[in-house]
């Protein structure tokens, strides 16, 4: 009968989905009605009164406002508008200088942001008009921009990281770091793609070096000074153990302040729009967490967990069938969901699983946050796409932006496919731990 409910509260959740029902109240609504079914309205009336004080009393959550409180100062404090000409500055001799300079821009940009979405919209603004008066596709232009966002999730700080280390029960720490071996080798991968793009195609990719306007060196570097003083001040003292990653993020924050107000960017519409964004986008990521909390309940009271879990030990999958199943399932629902709420629906019936398979959830978590990220980039719901149509409209379409990102999507399936075959690659780092 659990068993049965369960199915039946997975079944109605996606049907909610479907009709456009906000993730976190279609997860709240199920397993209200799943435990109500199953025990009664009296402990479906407790849970619902005790989750959301039990997940956002979580001491390692507070580490999610700080990190985006910091971001957004960064952002509009014009902080780390610097990246794209230091950029350009270090790397104009070689083919493909622009786009390749725009993929380490994103780089530096999620480093103090963590944020997918921003990164995309801040380096399109910046580098597409720029790249496309230098002779490069306005598509793969846009490409290489929506693609390098994804930068913005997998290079610590980390929101998706964080919120995923809460709910795996394991370090965000070490997911952080390896987080960094995925971030830097998605940006190699990228900039293969330029150079292959510049050598097959240099119709639409010229591979000459940087011309027009760019800083010496000197200068360009000095205009990056905010951003690498809050980069050393935030992971340094992270890596060297001097604080956690729950204080990280307000030496984060606080950082963030001074620096701005040392560069005189520091402004009382800067601040209110920060604090603004900061204060919502926490309390959407917030209630879409309490949903999932409450359905982790759900499932685990129907015994559904251990099912799915029995099932996979004695349908004997291998480690890489069960892993290509996992990439499948993730790539699909990426094409039609929202980071969070994939990872926050999936989780309570995933985690049980690599438990007993013996999977390790770091790096897992990691091969998450990188599927989920290349669901920012596919179609139809590629939000980071759209991102970029809406910052850089006048130079494409939203259909060339799609096709301009491909290339970058089968990086990063090869990208996938290394992590798999080669966990060392995303562990190294945190087994020096």
């Amino acid at each position: 009968m659990s068993i049965t409910t369960a199915f039946v509260g997975i079944a109605v959740l996606f049907v909610m989905l479907a009709l456009r029902v906000p993730v976190a109240l279609a997860m709240i609504a199920v397993s209200f009605g799943g435990v109500a079914a199953m025990l009664g309205i009296e402990p479906a009336i407790g849970i619902i009164a005790n989750t959301p004080f039990s997940f956002v009393a979580n001491w390692t959550l507070s580490a999610v406002p700080m990190f985006l409180l910091m971001g957004f100062i960064a952002y509009h404090s014009g902080m780390t508008t610097g990246l794209f000409e230091a950029a350009k500055a270090v790397l104009r001799r070689i083919p493909g200088a622009l786009p390749i300079s725009a993929i380490f821009a994103c780089s530096g940009f999620a480093s103090v942001c963590g944020s997918s979405l921003a990164t995309a919209a801040t380096m399109g603004r910046i580098a597409i008009p720029e790249m496309v008066r230098a002779g490069y596709a306005p598509s793969f232009a846009a490409g290489a921009i929506a693609a390098g966002g994804t930068l913005g999730a997998l290079i610590p700080p980390s929101i998706l990281m964080i919120v995923y280390g809460v709910f795996a029960e394991t370090s965000v720490l070490r997911v952080f770091l390896g987080g960094i071996a995925m971030g830097l080798l998605t940006a190699l991968s990228y900039c293969i793609v330029v150079l292959i793009t510049c050598w097959l195609r240099p119709d639409i990719a010229p591979p000459r070096p940087t011309q027009g306007n760019v800083l010496p060196m000197g200068q360009a570097l000095v205009k990056v000074w905010p951003v690498l003083a809050l980069m050393a001040m935030v992971f340094g003292g992270l890596f060297s153990g001097l604080f956690t990653t729950t204080e990280a993020g307000a030496i984060g924050a606080g950082g963030a302040i001074l620096i701005a107000a040392l560069t005189r960017t520091l402004t009382l519409t800067v601040m209110r729009d920060a604090l603004t964004e900061t204060l919502l986008t926490s309390a959407s990521l917030f209630i879409i967490g309490v949903g999932a909390a409450m359905f982790t309940r759900f499932l685990g009271l129907t015994g559904m967990s251990s099912y799915i879990a029995s099932f996979v030990s004695n349908a004997d999958f291998g480690f890489l069938h069960l892993m290509l199943i996992v990439v499948v399932i993730y790539l699909i629902l990426g094409m039609f969901m929202e980071p969070f709420g994939a990872m926050l629906i999936t989780l309570p019936v995933l985690l049980p699983v690599f438990r007993a398979e013996g999977i390790d959830l770091v790096w897992f978590g990691v091969l998450l946050v990188k599927l989920l990220e290349i669901g920012m980039i596919t179609p139809p719901v590629g939000m980071n796409c759209f991102v970029i149509r809406g910052v850089a409209g006048k130079y494409v379409t939203t259909g060339q932006i799609f096709r301009g990102v491909t290339p970058f999507i089968a990086a990063d399936l090869v990208v996938v496919a290394l992590v798999i075959l080669f966990p060392a690659i995303v562990m190294f780092l945190p087994a020096l731990l």
